[in-house]
């Protein structure tokens, strides 16, 4: 068990010796771009031993997942074609149906895959004793909240450290921050915990002074500059925590598999409170691990990466996922957004295995507050997966890879395929109940043909879809009932299928609403609007309700119109779509509620929606979230960047000590951020003008600049 932290203020900046390098020595590990269009099997790493690979289990998944669709397809042809030939609009109907079902039939046989293997409840391996080789952990940062993000490098630094391998780990913060107050936090927060740490340290930090090629160009800039002087690196997110346990294992196994490239975690939420992360959390936890490991099962080594909580093999990584620009402009041109499927897809078609470990315990992440945080964070998510679409086509990848791109790809497209299946339906029905029968039909029947669906068989088939739907969620109920200690610690099986309830409820009640705004995103990406990249909102904090109303305004108009017409046309057609209105409909009051803290609390306190680590609570999340609030207090994100910088002149000295050399300016060439600050400076008789004038592209460019910084610290 780790000790509780003591709460005191860590020693002033100034009050410290000399300060030691921000980073280590460069050891540059050359990472070339890999070309889309052509490839060369002789290049890649041929594996020491021969892999069995799942031909039975990708037979079971695929196979169950085509004959289910088959099943569907040919009901709903029978469905729509009881009154004779269908028409073109009905075709069009079927033909929506078999991608939506084919994506949900997928779904359901991975989990019923996954269901059987946990059933055995498989084990993991003890954990090691001894490692004979170097991991970098690297925490890339971008404009975050820096006593969190501080807070759990120290936690984890510690865990590892209790293992007694602690001295095979170095711990690297890489900042793209772009904001002046987050980066000079950043500092503040590395000079404090370095000193803290004492010499042996083994913490560095650096910040780029363009965050080029965003995440993965952070990474990047890693390999290129120090890779060379690590066998592995654990890449995590700014919420990311895991266990020293779990850390160790990941380094284990990859010196234990020397074909692996990439060892993939299962993340599960924790920390959340509001209600639709309480309701993200829950789900994460009670059917995750379902869905996750049959895709683990029939992946094998032909796995996916999520970006984050994963161990990778350095020189694998550099010598086969050195990214490409895609040609053209954004959204689909430009540096690769959601670069983790394709760096997995590269490293595989170099011969390295990349798997996942679904039942590692001890991988954490957070997760948004509110369903307008996730859109946020969704828009660019799916700006990345559609721009796979230029990639799923690369020489030389494997057909799994491309089976991931294909999903991921079909996650997005699926919400505009089922508004439009749901408009079809709509049209259809407006035609049955409005346009005359045909009494002559071609097959000069002796009664009037009047077009109509066949009612038993749709409501089968709206069964069948539910089923198949809900499948996956319901095998995860039974694991977690089975579980004695996960019963217990969700509050027993009466609250544990409570909370399933109340899970399935709301994810109803906010589907109709993500549908809209994820069919939306998709519209504008195909329309050339590009995402851009903003940091992720963490905090618990509500969403104020005239945001809300201006962002869903629409989806409860055309809830209320859509309502209004489908009772006109038909009572039927408007019980079978009051599902979709009452969502949008009530979206303003679900989006607000779904940000509310008190309503996640007092769920929480009845013992709802409560997972086995919020019941017992992981001693990592413990520590880093003492050591966040002593952090906070210490504001350490709440100094203006400028006046820490004037007020101690040991952090201004550590500031530019490690900013990187300027590079010689062109002739002509004319920085107009560092020329307006240079300006504004002169002019400035007091720090507090200096503050009031310059721009936040102002304050970085001087920030930069050496020689501004000397002549900030001669201002009163």
């Amino acid at each position: 068990m780790i000790e509780t932290a003591t709460l005191i203020a860590p020693p002033p900046i100034s009050a410290r010796p000399d300060f030691a390098p921000a980073t280590p020595p460069e050891t540059p590990l050359p990472m070339p771009v890999q070309d889309l269009a052509a490839w060369d099997p002789a290049r890649g790493h041929r594996p020491g031993r021969t892999h069995p690979r799942p031909l039975l289990a990708r037979a079971f998944v695929f196979g169950a997942a085509l004959a289910l669709t088959v099943y569907g397809g040919v009901q709903m042809y029978e469905t729509v074609s009881v009154s004779g030939s269908p028409t073109a609009l009905q075709y069009v109907l079927v033909v929506l149906f078999l991608l939506t079902f084919s994506w949900i039939a997928l779904a359901f046989a991975s989990g019923v895959l996954g269901f059987l293997v946990l059933l055995g409840r498989p084990r993991l391996p003890a954990a090691p004793t001894r490692l004979s080789t170097r991991t970098a952990i690297l925490m890339p940062v971008y404009n975050e909240g820096t006593a969190r993000t501080f807070a759990a490098v120290e936690a984890m630094r510690e865990a590892v450290d209790a293992t007694g391998l602690g001295a095979h780990f170095d711990w690297f913060v890489l900042s793209d921050s772009t904001q002046a107050d987050a980066w000079i936090a950043e500092e503040r927060a590395f000079l404090d915990l370095r000193a803290r740490l004492g010499d042996d340290a083994r913490l560095y930090y650096r910040h780029r002074k363009k965050n080029h090629h965003r995440k993965a160009g952070n990474i990047g800039d890693f390999v290129t500059r120090w890779g060379g002087a690590y066998d592995h690196m654990l890449v995590l997110d700014a919420d990311s925590l895991m266990t020293g346990d779990s850390l160790v294992r990941l380094a284990a196994a990859m010196e234990a598999d020397p074909d692996a490239g990439i060892v993939q975690t299962l993340p599960l939420i924790i920390n959340r409170n509001t209600l639709f992360a309480r309701v993200q959390q829950f789900a994460a936890r009670i059917y995750g691990p379902v869905i996750a490991t049959g895709l683990s099962v029939w992946s094998g080594r032909d796995g996916n990466y999520w970006g984050h909580n994963a161990i990778i093999r350095t020189r694998a990584f550099a010598q086969s996922c050195g990214l490409p620009d895609l040609p053209g402009k954004p959204p689909f041109g430009g540096h690769v957004l959601s670069h983790d499927f394709v760096e997995a897809a590269l490293i595989r078609r170099a011969g390295w295995a990349v798997y996942m470990l679904p039942t590692l315990e001890g991988s954490y992440e957070e997760s948004p507050p509110s369903l307008i945080d996730v859109a946020v964070r969704d828009r660019r998510w799916a700006q990345g997966n559609l721009q796979h679409s230029r990639v799923i086509g690369a020489a030389g990848l494997h057909f799994a890879s491309r089976q991931h791109f294909a999903t991921g790809i079909a996650g997005y497209t699926a919400s505009p395929l089922w508004l439009c299946q749901l408009v079809v339906g709509i049209a259809l029905a407006l035609q049955t109940a409005w346009i005359r029968p045909e009494y002559f039909s071609p097959d000069f029947g002796l009664y009037p043909v009047f077009p109509r669906f066949d009612p038993v068989r749709a409501l089968q088939l709206f069964g069948l879809t539910m089923a198949i739907l809900l499948a996956p969620k319901f095998l995860g109920l039974v694991l977690a009932l089975r579980d004695a200690a996960v019963r217990r610690a969700c509050g027993g099986a009466g609250r544990l299928v409570l909370s399933c309830l109340i899970e399935i409820l709301v994810s109803a009640l906010l589907a109709p609403t993500a549908m809209l705004i994820q069919s939306g995103s998709v519209v504008g990406i195909l329309l050339g609007r590009d995402t851009g990249w903003n940091p992720q909102r963490r905090d618990d904090g509500s969403i104020p309700l005239r945001d809300i109303v201006r962002r869903h305004r629409w989806h409860t108009l055309l809830g209320l119109v859509s309502g209004v017409a489908a009772f006109a046309i038909a009572t039927s057609l408007f019980l079978w779509m009051s599902p979709t209105i009452l969502g949008l409909v009530l979206a303003i009051p679900i989006s607000w509620a779904s940000g509310q803290l008190g309503l996640g609390l007092a769920l929480k306190a009845r013992g709802l929606l409560v997972t086995p680590e919020e019941r017992d609570p992981p001693a990592i999340a413990l520590r880093a979230g003492l050591l966040s609030a002593r952090n906070a207090a210490h504001a350490l994100d709440a100094a203006d960047p400028l006046e820490a910088l004037h007020a101690d002149p040991a952090l201004a000295e550590a500031h530019v000590r490690m900013l990187p050399q300027a590079a010689p300016r062109p002739r002509g060439g004319i920085d107009t951020d560092q020329a307006l600050a240079a300006a504004k400076l002169q002019e400035a008789e007091t720090l507090d003008e200096a503050a009031r004038w310059l721009t936040p592209r102002e304050r970085l460019a001087l920030l930069h600049d050496r020689d501004l910084l000397a002549r900030l610290a001669r201002l009163a």
